[in-house]
């Protein structure tokens, strides 16, 4: 892998990092390689550009964090599942901590009426992408993405406060 591909895959697993609870045990390398020894795996996939293969990455990341959360979780409701904070990441928004698995399948949901909005959604907050390179993953314009980024939001904190 070389260095550049490797620190930003850094900085896309920091990003999730920060968003977990103090104890956990995952740190942003072990992440970033686990994520590495999936995409190795990965066949049949046609990458475009450099945006659909962090795209791809963030995606995988999401995965391993929300399936560690289950694991972690699976005694109770809530037993150590993973926190997120949607205040750092989603511009502020009110909603205090919330868990990443039902952060996870509110967004499961989203997909199910709306997939581009919850692309959207997965490029920007989980990926850590620009509007113009979420914009160029997804063969929208820009002005698209901030639409559907700002509605796909407000639909988020309505279903999560639920």
């Amino acid at each position: 892998m070389t260095p550049l591909v490797y620190a930003e895959l850094r900085r896309i697993a920091g990003r999730y990092m920060q968003r977990e609870n103090p104890g956990n045990t995952l740190q942003a390398t072990a992440l970033v390689n686990e994520a590495f020894l999936r995409l190795v795996d990965v066949t049949g996939v046609r990458w475009q550009d450099r945006a659909h293969f962090f795209a791809i990455s963030a995606q995988m990341m999401r995965r391993i964090l929300v399936d560690a959360a289950r694991a972690s979780g699976s005694g109770k409701r809530g037993g150590g599942a993973v926190r997120l904070d949607l205040n750092e990441s989603i511009d502020a928004l009110p909603e205090p901590d919330s868990r990443l698995v039902d952060l996870d399948e509110t967004l499961e949901s989203l997909a199910q009426f709306d997939a581009r909005k919850a692309k959207v959604v997965e490029l920007r907050f989980f990926g850590g992408l620009r509007v113009e390179e979420t914009a160029e993953v997804l063969k929208i314009s820009p002005e698209s993405v901030m639409r559907d980024w700002k509605l796909a939001r407000a639909w988020l904190m309505r279903e999560l406060s639920r």
